[in-house]
Protein backbone atom coordinates (compact mmCIF):
# COMPACT_ATOMS: atom_id res chain seq x y z
CA UNK A 1 0.00 0.00 0.00
CA UNK A 2 1.39 3.41 -0.95
CA UNK A 3 1.98 5.97 1.82
CA UNK A 4 -0.88 8.11 0.46
CA UNK A 5 -3.23 5.12 0.35
CA UNK A 6 -2.21 4.27 3.92
CA UNK A 7 -2.95 7.83 5.06
CA UNK A 8 -6.36 7.74 3.35
CA UNK A 9 -7.19 4.40 4.98
CA UNK A 10 -6.25 5.74 8.42
CA UNK A 11 -8.35 8.87 7.86
CA UNK A 12 -11.31 6.73 6.72
CA UNK A 13 -11.02 4.64 9.91
CA UNK A 14 -10.56 7.70 12.14
CA UNK A 15 -13.44 9.90 10.97
CA UNK A 16 -16.20 7.71 12.49
CA UNK A 17 -14.21 7.57 15.73
CA UNK A 18 -14.02 11.38 15.80
CA UNK A 19 -17.80 11.58 15.50
CA UNK A 20 -18.01 9.20 18.44
CA UNK A 21 -15.17 10.31 20.73
CA UNK A 22 -14.10 13.72 19.46
CA UNK A 23 -10.45 14.60 19.99
CA UNK A 24 -10.37 12.16 22.92
CA UNK A 25 -10.04 9.24 20.51
CA UNK A 26 -6.83 7.34 21.22
CA UNK A 27 -4.25 6.26 18.69
CA UNK A 28 -4.83 2.73 19.96
CA UNK A 29 -8.52 2.99 18.97
CA UNK A 30 -7.50 4.42 15.60
CA UNK A 31 -4.99 1.65 14.93
CA UNK A 32 -7.53 -0.99 15.94
CA UNK A 33 -10.20 0.49 13.66
CA UNK A 34 -7.73 0.72 10.76
CA UNK A 35 -6.42 -2.80 11.37
CA UNK A 36 -2.83 -1.62 11.75
CA UNK A 37 -0.19 -1.38 14.44
CA UNK A 38 -0.26 1.80 16.51
CA UNK A 39 3.21 2.76 15.29
CA UNK A 40 1.92 2.83 11.72
CA UNK A 41 -0.29 5.79 12.66
CA UNK A 42 2.82 7.75 13.60
CA UNK A 43 4.67 6.74 10.44
CA UNK A 44 1.79 8.10 8.37
CA UNK A 45 1.16 11.24 10.47
CA UNK A 46 3.63 13.18 12.60
CA UNK A 47 1.17 13.21 15.52
CA UNK A 48 -2.48 12.83 16.45
CA UNK A 49 -3.10 16.54 15.88
CA UNK A 50 -2.03 16.27 12.25
CA UNK A 51 -4.27 13.23 11.82
CA UNK A 52 -7.26 15.04 13.37
CA UNK A 53 -6.66 18.12 11.20
CA UNK A 54 -6.52 15.88 8.11
CA UNK A 55 -9.77 14.19 9.15
CA UNK A 56 -11.45 17.57 9.68
CA UNK A 57 -10.39 18.66 6.18
CA UNK A 58 -11.78 15.38 4.86
CA UNK A 59 -15.17 15.96 6.52
CA UNK A 60 -15.25 19.59 5.36
CA UNK A 61 -14.53 18.55 1.78
CA UNK A 62 -17.50 19.50 -0.34
CA UNK A 63 -16.75 17.78 -3.67
CA UNK A 64 -19.56 15.23 -3.33
CA UNK A 65 -22.08 17.98 -2.61
CA UNK A 66 -20.83 20.05 -5.54
CA UNK A 67 -21.34 17.03 -7.79
CA UNK A 68 -24.90 16.55 -6.50
CA UNK A 69 -25.71 20.21 -7.07
CA UNK A 70 -24.26 20.02 -10.58
CA UNK A 71 -26.52 17.01 -11.27
CA UNK A 72 -29.49 19.10 -10.12
CA UNK A 73 -28.76 21.44 -13.02
CA UNK A 74 -30.11 18.77 -15.37
CA UNK A 75 -33.59 18.98 -13.82
CA UNK A 76 -36.11 21.18 -15.64
CA UNK A 77 -38.12 22.80 -12.84
CA UNK A 78 -36.36 25.42 -10.69
CA UNK A 79 -38.18 24.23 -7.54
CA UNK A 80 -36.89 20.70 -8.11
CA UNK A 81 -33.33 21.93 -8.73
CA UNK A 82 -33.45 23.92 -5.49
CA UNK A 83 -34.85 20.96 -3.52
CA UNK A 84 -31.98 18.85 -4.76
CA UNK A 85 -29.46 21.53 -3.76
CA UNK A 86 -31.04 22.00 -0.33
CA UNK A 87 -30.77 18.28 0.36
CA UNK A 88 -27.08 18.30 -0.55
CA UNK A 89 -26.32 21.38 1.52
CA UNK A 90 -28.33 20.14 4.50
CA UNK A 91 -26.35 16.91 4.58
CA UNK A 92 -23.10 18.87 4.45
CA UNK A 93 -24.20 21.20 7.26
CA UNK A 94 -25.35 18.34 9.45
CA UNK A 95 -22.07 16.49 8.98
CA UNK A 96 -19.81 19.47 9.61
CA UNK A 97 -21.81 20.88 12.53
CA UNK A 98 -21.87 17.48 14.23
CA UNK A 99 -18.12 17.01 13.90
CA UNK A 100 -17.31 20.55 14.99
CA UNK A 101 -19.62 20.15 18.00
CA UNK A 102 -18.12 16.83 19.09
CA UNK A 103 -14.59 18.14 18.67
CA UNK A 104 -15.35 21.36 20.52
CA UNK A 105 -16.97 19.39 23.37
CA UNK A 106 -13.77 17.37 23.67
CA UNK A 107 -11.65 20.53 23.90
CA UNK A 108 -10.47 20.72 20.29
CA UNK A 109 -11.25 23.77 18.19
CA UNK A 110 -10.87 22.72 14.55
CA UNK A 111 -11.01 26.20 13.03
CA UNK A 112 -8.16 27.42 15.17
CA UNK A 113 -5.91 24.36 15.05
CA UNK A 114 -3.67 25.79 12.36
CA UNK A 115 -4.20 29.43 13.30
CA UNK A 116 -6.50 30.06 10.34
CA UNK A 117 -10.24 30.10 9.85
CA UNK A 118 -10.52 29.77 6.08
CA UNK A 119 -11.78 26.35 5.09
CA UNK A 120 -15.53 26.38 5.79
CA UNK A 121 -16.15 29.81 4.24
CA UNK A 122 -14.21 28.78 1.13
CA UNK A 123 -16.27 25.61 0.84
CA UNK A 124 -19.53 27.49 1.36
CA UNK A 125 -18.47 29.98 -1.31
CA UNK A 126 -17.97 27.09 -3.72
CA UNK A 127 -21.43 25.76 -2.83
CA UNK A 128 -22.93 29.23 -3.32
CA UNK A 129 -21.36 29.52 -6.77
CA UNK A 130 -22.64 26.10 -7.79
CA UNK A 131 -26.16 26.88 -6.55
CA UNK A 132 -26.08 30.21 -8.40
CA UNK A 133 -25.58 28.21 -11.59
CA UNK A 134 -28.91 26.46 -10.94
CA UNK A 135 -30.71 29.78 -11.48
CA UNK A 136 -29.24 30.19 -14.98
CA UNK A 137 -32.22 28.84 -16.96
CA UNK A 138 -34.54 31.08 -14.93
CA UNK A 139 -32.31 34.17 -14.67
CA UNK A 140 -34.77 36.33 -16.58
CA UNK A 141 -37.41 35.63 -13.90
CA UNK A 142 -35.21 36.59 -10.92
CA UNK A 143 -35.56 39.84 -8.97
CA UNK A 144 -31.91 39.61 -7.89
CA UNK A 145 -28.73 38.28 -9.48
CA UNK A 146 -28.17 34.50 -9.21
CA UNK A 147 -25.29 34.89 -6.73
CA UNK A 148 -27.47 36.80 -4.26
CA UNK A 149 -30.36 34.39 -4.87
CA UNK A 150 -28.04 31.51 -3.94
CA UNK A 151 -26.78 33.29 -0.80
CA UNK A 152 -30.34 34.02 0.31
CA UNK A 153 -31.34 30.39 -0.23
CA UNK A 154 -28.36 29.21 1.81
CA UNK A 155 -29.27 31.67 4.56
CA UNK A 156 -32.73 30.18 4.72
CA UNK A 157 -31.34 26.63 4.77
CA UNK A 158 -28.84 27.61 7.46
CA UNK A 159 -31.42 29.16 9.78
CA UNK A 160 -33.83 26.28 9.17
CA UNK A 161 -31.17 23.91 10.55
CA UNK A 162 -31.06 25.88 13.82
CA UNK A 163 -33.58 24.56 16.31
CA UNK A 164 -33.73 24.01 20.03
CA UNK A 165 -31.69 26.18 22.42
CA UNK A 166 -34.08 29.11 22.08
CA UNK A 167 -34.66 28.77 18.33
CA UNK A 168 -37.84 26.72 18.62
CA UNK A 169 -38.45 23.13 17.65
CA UNK A 170 -40.09 23.45 14.25
CA UNK A 171 -38.25 23.21 10.96
CA UNK A 172 -39.48 23.25 7.38
CA UNK A 173 -39.20 20.22 5.14
CA UNK A 174 -37.22 20.69 1.93
CA UNK A 175 -40.23 21.18 -0.35
CA UNK A 176 -41.81 23.61 2.12
CA UNK A 177 -38.54 25.53 2.30
CA UNK A 178 -38.45 25.85 -1.50
CA UNK A 179 -42.08 26.99 -1.55
CA UNK A 180 -41.41 29.62 1.13
CA UNK A 181 -38.25 30.75 -0.65
CA UNK A 182 -39.88 31.10 -4.06
CA UNK A 183 -43.28 32.44 -2.97
CA UNK A 184 -42.91 33.91 0.53
CA UNK A 185 -44.67 33.18 3.76
CA UNK A 186 -48.00 34.78 2.87
CA UNK A 187 -50.78 32.71 1.36
CA UNK A 188 -51.65 33.52 -2.21
CA UNK A 189 -55.12 34.81 -1.29
CA UNK A 190 -53.78 37.70 0.83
Amino acid sequence: MSPEDRREAIVAATVPLLFQHGANVTTSQIANAAGIAEGTVFRAFKDKQELIATCVRSVLDVEAELDLIAEAGQVDALADRLSWAISAVSGYMDRTWKLVGVLRDSGYHPHHADGEHKRPPVEMQRITERIAELFGPDADRLRVDPQLAARLLLGLVFTNRMHGDGFGDSTAETNQLVELYLHGVLRGDQ
